[in-house]
């Protein structure tokens, strides 16, 4: 199960339960979209992979007991803003690969 970290691991954008501005990465790590397309380029900085919107978990019980109510989300902050000279070579690395290749 994800873990629906509370804010943006650069900015610190807050990134409710129910955002639609959360981005993750294959490993998890959580941006807010605009650092993910402004600062990033849609490259994470932790692993090199791509991004997607960070899904919702369900605010009612509609199956199981699955919902945010009996699984919420992380009240853990993790907060590394980007270095943003390792970001660019990064970025460069790994320019006109698509991140399903990378």
């Amino acid at each position: 199960m994800l873990e629906l970290r509370p804010c943006c691991e650069h900015c610190k954008t807050d990134l409710a339960t129910n955002a639609t501005n959360a981005m993750i990465c294959a490993f998890e790590c959580t941006f807010c979209v605009d650092c993910v397309e402004q600062v990033l380029h849609n490259v994470c900085p932790n692993c090199g992979s791509g991004f997607c919107s960070r899904p919702i978990r369900p605010k009612h019980d509609w199956v199981n007991g699955n919902n945010v109510e009996n699984y919420p989300a992380s009240s853990a902050m993790v907060f590394k803003p980007v270095n943003s000279a390792s970001q660019q070579a990064l970025i460069k690395r790994l320019a006109g690969i698509l991140p399903e290749q990378r």
